[in-house]
C-alpha cells in the first residue's frame, strides 16, 4: 500500500478582542484633544453607563490617562482635561507665591503642620545648627488655583519662630521672612525621582504609586546664614524643572563642579 498523508488543520489563535478599559481610553484620548484645558470630563459613573461597563472598569481607563498626565481628577469635583505641566526656571529664588502670581495663578496652602520640634540629623547639617537644636517646622499643601501641586517641609531656625503668628495658607512663608529682617538670597537644590507614598497620592489627588519630583532645598539669606531646609515633593505630571548644561570643555565657559548634596 502506498504511503498516506495526514494533513490536520491547525487552528490559528484569534486577535483577542480590545480590553473594554482600552476602548474608553481610547474615546477620551479623543475627548482630551477635542477639549480645552480645564474642561470637565465624564464621571466613571457615567462612563459605565455609555459603555456598559462596571465602575471599576471605567475608573481603570481614567487612572490611565491620569497617570500619563493626560487628565486630572479632583476630589468631590470629577475628572477634568489635565493643565499643562508648569516649568520652573533655573537661576532666579522666588516663592512659590511669587512664583505662581507671576503666571497668573493664585497660590494658596492647606496647613499640615506649623510648630517647634526637635531638629532631624539633616535639619542639623543642613542649617549648621548645635546637637540638641530645634526648629520651626511647617509642612504645607501647596495649590495653584486649587489645583494641589507639591507638598513642602520647611524647616528654619527657632529665632524664626515669629513667622508661626502668621498667616501660611494664604500668605509667603517668604514675605515673613524678610518682613522679620531674614531675607532669603541663595539656593542650593538638589532634585531626584521617587514614588508616591499612599499619604502623599491622597493629598496631592493623584493615582497611588505616581511618579513624584522631589526637591531638597537649603537657603541663605542675605548675610550668608542658613534660614531654610525644605523638602518640596512636586507632582511629575504637572511640574518640571528646565536647567541649562554646557559643556566642560567649552573654551569660554570656567568648569564649575555642582555642589555635593549632603548626606
Amino acid at each position: 500500500m502506498g504511503e498516506v498523508k495526514v494533513w490536520s488543520r491547525v487552528s490559528m489563535p484569534k486577535p483577542s478582542p480590545e480590553a473594554r478599559y482600552q476602548e474608553i481610553e481610547r474615546w477620551l484620548r479623543r475627548r482630551v484633544l477635542r477639549s480645552s484645558l480645564g474642561d470637565p470630563l465624564p464621571s466613571e459613573k457615567e462612563l459605565a453607563a455609555q459603555f456598559g461597563v462596571s465602575r471599576m472598569t471605567a475608573r481603570q481607563a481614567v487612572q490611565n490617562l491620569a497617570a500619563e498626565g493626560l487628565v486630572q481628577r479632583r476630589r468631590g469635583a470629577g475628572t477634568f482635561v489635565a493643565p499643562r505641566p508648569i516649568h520652573r526656571h533655573e537661576g532666579s529664588l522666588m516663592s512659590f507665591t511669587e512664583d505662581m502670581r507671576r503666571r497668573g495663578l493664585k497660590a494658596s496652602s492647606r496647613l499640615l503642620e506649623a510648630g517647634l520640634r526637635p531638629a532631624t540629623t539633616a535639619d542639623l547639617e543642613a542649617l549648621r545648627l548645635p546637637d540638641g537644636a530645634r526648629v520651626v517646622a511647617i509642612s504645607r499643601l501647596r495649590l495653584a488655583d486649587g489645583m494641589p501641586l507639591a507638598i513642602e517641609h520647611a524647616a528654619l531656625p527657632a529665632e524664626c519662630a515669629g513667622v508661626l503668628a502668621n498667616d501660611l495658607e494664604t500668605g509667603s512663608l517668604h514675605d515673613s521672612l524678610v518682613a522679620a529682617g531674614r531675607e532669603p538670597a541663595v539656593s542650593r537644590s538638589w532634585i531626584r525621582a521617587r514614588i508616591a507614598t499612599a499619604a502623599e497620592a491622597r493629598l496631592l489627588e493623584i493615582p497611588p504609586r505616581s511618579a513624584l519630583l522631589v526637591e531638597r532645598r537649603i537657603i541663605d539669606d542675605s548675610e550668608g546664614r542658613p534660614l531654610e531646609h525644605t523638602e518640596t515633593a512636586y507632582n511629575a505630571a504637572n511640574y518640571a524643572i528646565d536647567a541649562v548644561f554646557s559643556s566642560s570643555n567649552a573654551a569660554s565657559q570656567p568648569y564649575s563642579a555642582a555642589p555635593e548634596a549632603p548626606a
